[in-house]
């Protein structure tokens, strides 16, 4: 049983914290108690979660208001059991900058087919969509494995 999930992606604003909410809403509903946070490769520290983000995870009665940013950094990848990312790129950088990291290290999309969640960061509304899309998709198969 993994206890600790580290969710990642660029800047920590945009997919990682959507994720980090749903599943951690999701694994509470299933029972199971698991840490779960976020941390970006690039992150911009200490910003929010962007307003579309915040929007969309209103529309599901999860609030993402105090969520800040944070850097990924090999104190807080030891710090987890399991890390999922949204592109290979992220899985590369975690490697950098934690090398013990690697085995631990997936693809948020590995479950269906080894997707990548596009970054929605400054784009239409369909990216958005489409990269919730993808994430509501992935975690499903997470979550029963855990």
């Amino acid at each position: 049983m993994f206890d600790r999930i580290l969710v990642i992606c660029t800047g920590n604003i945009c997919r990682s914290p959507m994720a980090e909410a749903l599943l951690r809403h999701q694994l509470q509903q299933a029972g199971h108690k698991v840490e779960v946070r976020s941390a970006g490769v690039g992150a911009l520290v200490n910003y929010p979660a962007d307003e579309a983000a915040r929007v969309r995870m209103r529309a599901r009665d999860i609030d993402l208001d105090t969520h800040r940013a944070q850097q990924f950094t090999r104190e807080i990848g030891r710090w987890a059991d399991l890390i999922l990312v949204m592109e290979n790129e992220h899985r590369d950088a975690v490697a950098d900058i934690d090398p013990t990291a690697r085995g631990k290290t997936y693809l948020l999309g590995h479950w269906i087919g080894g997707k990548q969640i596009p970054d929605p960061y400054k784009q239409a509304d369909s990216v958005w969509d489409e990269a919730l899309k993808l994430i509501d998709e992935s975690l499903p198969s997470w979550i029963k494995k855990l």
